[in-house]
């Protein structure tokens, strides 16, 4: 069943809601908004982590070393987007296929 087949109405009086408070919190739920705005040019460290799936102290590991490229944009720091992208290649040719513990 699609997201859209549920029946609102009768869910919202099954459980005694509204029938619009309950699809304002599924529109609330909506996973492109979770996983955040895509047409960002540069990220901020903990979205760039994010994108990858590591922690903010890896990520920061990377940009001191120079594995990932950075700008500072007056006391801040970003990310490109294009960076992320070029990193994973980066990693992908490098054949780091290591044995999973």
């Amino acid at each position: 069943m699609r997201r859209n087949d549920l029946p609102l109405a009768q869910l919202a009086r099954l459980l005694d809601v509204p029938e619009d408070a309950l699809r304002s919190l599924i529109d609330a739920c909506n996973p492109a908004e979770i996983q955040g705005d895509t047409t960002l040019v540069a990220l901020t460290v903990a979205e760039a982590a994010r994108r990858i799936g590591i922690g903010r102290t890896k990520l920061y590991e990377y940009v001191s070393s120079g594995q990932i490229a950075s700008v500072k944009i007056g006391s801040l720091r970003r990310i490109p987007a294009e960076a992320v992208n070029a990193f994973v290649a980066a990693r992908l040719g490098a054949g780091d296929f290591d044995t999973a513990a």
